[in-house]
């Protein structure tokens, strides 16, 4: 078989007309971006937990491409990838972070995530969360998807070890905290595709789809 990928005509991005009888040829399908099959795949290639958060927070951000301006950075699945590479090279160097991500997501897009990043200061302890200790949701949106997407990373770290159910028993007792409904689901649905079905086996997992089922049963 064959496969060959190409940008759209209206996306202005260097195509060329393809011959009738070679389009023949071929079927042809559009694909479309997706958050929640990225961020199965960041997660599964050490994409830093700060960038997954902020497009949990700022969805529409993962592709924002208008070709009518032809950008020369702009987000896009393969462009947070890069700004990934640039909080690992240039976390350390605030006076250099906004810069380095504006030149891979685009000017807008990098301001975000720069402010993004530097009100993560704010966020509760994880060790005491993954530890089962009480710790309140932080009454902020933008934290809470941080400290979501933190919790999935702790649990894909602590995966091999003696600890991981316990480890994960306290995320799912942690997510059944979250004052959205939503923002817990998201959790616990982030935390299965990231470690699959052993979920399942931890016992906090069935008293969390409880408590859920019962909230969706009388809303």
């Amino acid at each position: 078989a064959i496969f060959a990928a190409g940008n759209r005509q209206g996306d202005r991005g260097v195509t060329y007309t393809m011959p009738a009888p070679l389009a023949n040829r071929f079927s042809h399908f559009e694909v479309e971006a997706h958050l929640d099959d990225w961020v199965a795949w960041a997660y599964a290639h050490g994409i830093d937990e700060r960038v997954i958060a902020f497009l949990r927070f700022r969805p529409e951000l993962l592709f924002d491409f208008d070709p009518a301006h032809n950008p020369v950075a702009f987000p896009s699945p393969r462009s947070w990838e890069f700004a990934h590479r640039s909080l690992q090279k240039f976390g350390d160097h605030p006076e250099l972070l906004q810069g380095a991500l504006q030149a891979c997501v685009g000017p807008a897009a990098g301001i975000e995530l720069t402010a993004f990043v530097n009100s993560l200061d704010k966020m509760p302890d994880l060790d005491d969360i993954v530890a089962g200790r009480e710790v309140p949701v932080p009454e902020e949106i933008d934290l809470q998807y941080a400290v979501a997407a933190a919790l999935v990373g702790r649990a894909i770290r602590a995966a091999e070890t003696p600890e991981s159910a316990t480890v994960i028993g306290h995320i799912l007792d942690y997510a059944g905290s979250f004052p959205q409904r939503e923002m817990g689901v998201m959790l616990v649905s982030d935390l299965h595709r990231a470690i699959g079905e052993r979920l399942f086996g931890v016992p906090q997992f069935a008293t969390w789809a409880n408590a859920i089922a019962d909230v969706m049963l009388y809303e």
